[in-house]
Parts: structure tokens; sequence; C-alpha cells
């Protein structure tokens, strides 16, 4: 066990588990759109401290396995558990609440907020604390905040406004939201998207980071096979809505299916 002080005064007990343990499960999950399959009979498990890739090609039902598993799509059948809880018909706001954060392809920040302003939203909302008659709502958990946005490389722009940053930094925002939310599984959907090659990098460095230094389990889609690669410690393979194959790097390197499906060769 240990502790976590919110700034407010109260601690809260967090209990911590060891590399080993599933957190993530779904089993034959199911999503169909009229007469398409987009994700098919997809078992999976993502272990307490690991830091996994899913890779494919387009329209291979990555992006649409995430919104199953986040509560942003209903699944047409099968099943997902978190921590051993069924979450499958849960709604997304009660999953994220377990401590189950995802950030979106296309970025979704408060453009008119300050960079900090953003992360003390999202605190707010946490810890359910967005009306308070005896705290200014600018003060609410600024300093917890700030310390996140120093984790990503943000500290200097956190009194600027979010709409008016980089492309790459409004992806770091989003980013330090989903930290905000304390969860412990963070989902990226291509976290590099549009983004220049130094700003990769630098993303894919920090993910290791926070996987490595905060034991933070992550699971998070890419296209570019390079920080895919270099930083994965599992890398699973979907094509047509299904997996086909995983394994370490180097394993899906060799893979020959994977290399016909995805590499084209």
């Amino acid at each position: 066990m240990r502790q976590r002080d919110y700034g407010d005064g109260k601690k809260v007990r967090v209990q911590q588990k060891g590399k080993g343990m599933s957190l993530l499960e779904s089993h034959g999950l199911v999503k169909n759109f009229g007469g398409q399959r987009a994700v098919d009979r997809v078992d999976l498990k993502c272990e307490e401290g690991e830091l996994c890739a899913i890779i494919g090609p387009n329209g291979a039902g990555k992006t649409t396995f995430l919104n199953l598993i986040t509560g942003v799509v209903r699944c047409t059948s099968g099943k997902v558990t978190f921590n051993a809880e069924d979450i499958t018909d849960l709604p997304s706001y009660s999953i994220a609440e377990k401590g189950l954060a995802k950030s979106f392809q296309i970025t979704s920040i408060f453009p008119r907020l300050t960079v900090v302003e953003n992360v003390q939203v999202a605190m707010q909302a946490k810890r359910k604390r967005s009306l308070n008659c005896f705290v200014s709502a600018g003060k609410l958990f600024r300093e917890e905040s700030l310390e996140i946005l120093e984790m990503v490389g943000l500290s200097k722009h956190a009194d600027e406004v979010s709409g008016e940053l980089s492309h790459g930094d409004q992806k770091l925002i989003e980013l330090a939201i989903g930290l905000a939310m304390e969860p412990r599984l963070l989902l990226l959907d291509e976290p590099m998207a549009g983004i220049g090659s130094e700003e990769r990098v630098n993303t894919g460095r920090l993910i290791q980071r926070l996987n490595h230094d905060r034991g933070l389990t992550i699971l998070f889609i890419e296209h570019d096979m390079d920080i895919v690669l270099r930083i994965s410690q599992r890398i699973i393979v979907m094509a047509k809505g299904a997996i086909i194959a995983e394994g370490r790097p180097e394993e899906i390197k060799q893979n020959e299916e994977v290399r016909r499906v995805y590499l084209g060769e």
C-alpha cells in the first residue's frame, strides 16, 4: 500500500500490484456495424505494469477495439474485464472512474483554457470537486497540475492558451489530462500522429518513462514502427478486426504473416 496526497488535506490509500497480474482482458469481443464486422472475436490480456502496442493496417479495427474497452462504443457480443471486474456494459464515465483513461487520435482539449486549467479541470472532475465555495477555481489542484505538466515537458507553457500551442504540444496536453485522471491503465490512440520526428522520439521516451518510473500500465496504438519496436515490451497485431499475432518486438519482426499483412512483404 502507499498513500497519495491530493493537496486538500486528504490522503487516499492506493494498492499497488506487481507485474504478472492481468489488469485488462477481452473475451471474444465482437463489434458489427451493419453487415460489416469491425472487431472479430478478440481475446486479449494486458498485465499490470506492461507497455503494449497494437499495430495493424488502416481499417484493422484497432481504434474500434479501444472504444469497446472504454465504453465509447457498445460491443455486439463478448466481454471486457478490468481489474477482474466485468465492465462490458458500463458507460464510459464509470469505466474512467475505475482507473482506465484514454487519449484520442484527434486531440480533445479545451482550446480556450490555459494548459494548466485543462489539467485542473480533469483533476476536479476526478475528485468531484468542481464546486467549492471556499477555494478559488484557479487555485484548486494547481500545484498538482503543474507537477504533471513538468512530467510531460509543458510546465513552461502552463499559463498559455491551449489552442495556440502546436499540435504536438496539444497532444501532450491530452496526455497530461489522462494522467490527471490517475489511471491504472492508460490507452493511447496514435500519440505520435501528426507530429515531427523529434517530437515522436521525445513522446516515445516519455511513454517509456511513465511505464518504467511510475509503473503505469500502457496500451497504445501506433503506426511508427521504429517507435513501437523500440519501446514496446509486447506487440499485438490486428488485421481485418482480428488478432493475427502477438509477441515480443523481435518475434514480431520475424513473423512472416505480420510482414506480409502489415509490412507488405
